[in-house]
């Protein structure tokens, strides 16, 4: 009976610790009891989404997202560190802490109910990208074709059977998914499918020098959509700092400054809508 007693309590011992530890690390990603005193914000995004989120020529991350999240932590005071995850884990990711947000291109439409999210910041459109030589010119075009996108992107949900997008979809010969574009677009030009379903910056920047290969069906998009910040559900704190540092900065001039530099990557500062 005594060693029974001893081992319940020791395993009772271990599960509030356990439950401790949980409640620490729930807030306290980054470093600090509170958002206002963490000295890092670790961000996570998809390292094959040009031009917000990539691997550059060099080696390094970069992208137009990161570089607006170095900012907001330089003039914070604190450490930016970018972490490359897997976009459909990305819901495991973000609750278990192993990041403070999702920031990288990230469509607001249809997540509102599992993040909380700043307020949009950039205008972004689905569309859909095609061979130059194939004959399709719109939307309506693509019966009996098939048609690729990213696993878990707002693309994929437009086109699922419940999706906006959905009777158009059920035209198609054939949805197929994909872990990233640049796969899609090996797939694409080898003629293994038909059409790219995608984020319009992003299939600028996958068509730049390529124009005579691929064609972009801008004119008839699947959806016209909006870019935030997204954050754990609730945490309000850390959301509502990176959203006024982001107003500061386009207050200042900065905003526009990072949006010129990516302006050969499909990036304009017409598509800012965060004042």
């Amino acid at each position: 009976m005594k060693r029974k007693l001893i081992t319940t309590i020791g395993l009772g011992l271990a599960f509030c610790l356990a439950v401790f530890m949980l409640a620490g690390c729930g807030g306290t990603q980054g470093g600090g009891g509170t958002a206002a005193e963490r000295s890092a914000l670790i961000v996570g995004f998809d390292q094959d989404f040009p031009p917000y989120g990539y691997v550059g020529d060099d080696g390094e991350f970069t992208g137009f997202d990161l570089d607006l999240a170095k900012e907001v932590c330089d003039r914070l005071g604190w450490e930016v560190e970018y972490k490359p995850i897997n976009w459909d884990t990305k819901d495991l990711e973000i609750s278990s802490g192993a990041i403070d947000c999702i920031w990288n291109g990230f469509t607001i439409q249809g997540r509102e109910d599992d993040y909380t999210f700043t307020s949009p910041y950039m205008d972004n459109s689905q569309v859909i990208v095609v061979k130059a030589d194939s004959g399709i010119k719109a939307l309506g075009d693509l019966s009996g074709k098939t048609v690729m996108a990213q696993v878990d992107s707002a693309a994929f949900y437009l086109l699922e059977a419940d999706g906006d997008q959905g009777e158009l979809a059920a035209t198609f010969g054939k949805l197929m998914t994909v872990a990233d574009y640049n796969s899609a677009f090996m797939e694409l030009e080898s003629g293994t499918i038909d059409a790219v379903a995608m984020d319009l910056p992003v299939a600028r920047f996958q068509v730049v020098g390529k124009e005579s290969t691929f064609l972009i069906l801008e004119s008839d998009p699947l959806s016209s959509e909006h870019y935030g910040v997204g954050f754990l559900k609730g945490n309000t704190e850390l959301r509502d700092i990176i959203e006024d540092t982001l107003r500061e900065m386009v207050a200042d001039g900065t905003v526009e400054k990072i949006c010129k530099a990516y302006a050969d990557q499909g990036i304009s500062y017409d598509m800012w809508i965060l004042r």
